[in-house]
């Protein structure tokens, strides 16, 4: 395999890693992997393959914010709670490493729903929706992820 391969590859695993440990933009790194060697490829075959690959990443980025939003409106988790929950995670992060931030937004979500509701099972419930709207959102992005990857690889091969 040739050094410009390796480059855009192991971005693209970075990028995988960093959807399921959110601290860098994963599905947006896989993309730039991707321009990467296009730009260094610069063939028409390269150029199709970003633009699909582009194409398909729009299609994750739009899928993962409709179907968990849709999800978690219907089971009535507001915007606000989404928000703040995030905020106390950003804030868990920081006051306990790594393990911190999955703890501050699931706490924050519950806080926020038992505010709301004053009833534990109430809060219980929404929290429980609003990890499963999370999850699937991770899910759709590694979807996306995994499409964009296979599309890159097929390009590889094809420019061989």
């Amino acid at each position: 395999m040739a050094t410009d391969i390796w480059v855009p590859a192991i971005l693209i695993l970075i990028g995988m890693v960093g959807i399921v440990v959110p601290v860098l933009p994963g599905l947006l790194l896989v993309l730039a992997a991707v321009l990467i060697w296009a730009l260094d490829l610069g063939t028409p075959l390269a150029w199709w393959v970003f633009g699909v690959c582009a194409a398909l990443w729009v299609a994750g980025v739009a899928l993962q914010y409709a179907v968990p939003g849709r999800r978690m409106r219907a089971a009535g988790v507001g915007t606000a709670t989404m928000v703040l929950a995030v905020l106390l995670g950003i804030v868990g992060f920081f006051v306990v490493p790594v393990v911190g931030g999955p703890i501050g937004f699931v706490l924050g979500i519950y806080l926020v729903e038992y505010a709301r509701s004053r009833d534990r099972s109430t809060a219980w419930r929404s929290t429980r929706t609003a990890l499963r709207a999370v999850f699937t959102s991770m899910g759709i992005e590694l979807l996306a992820a995994l499409a964009i990857a296979t599309t890159w690889v097929v390009g590889v091969l094809l420019s061989r």
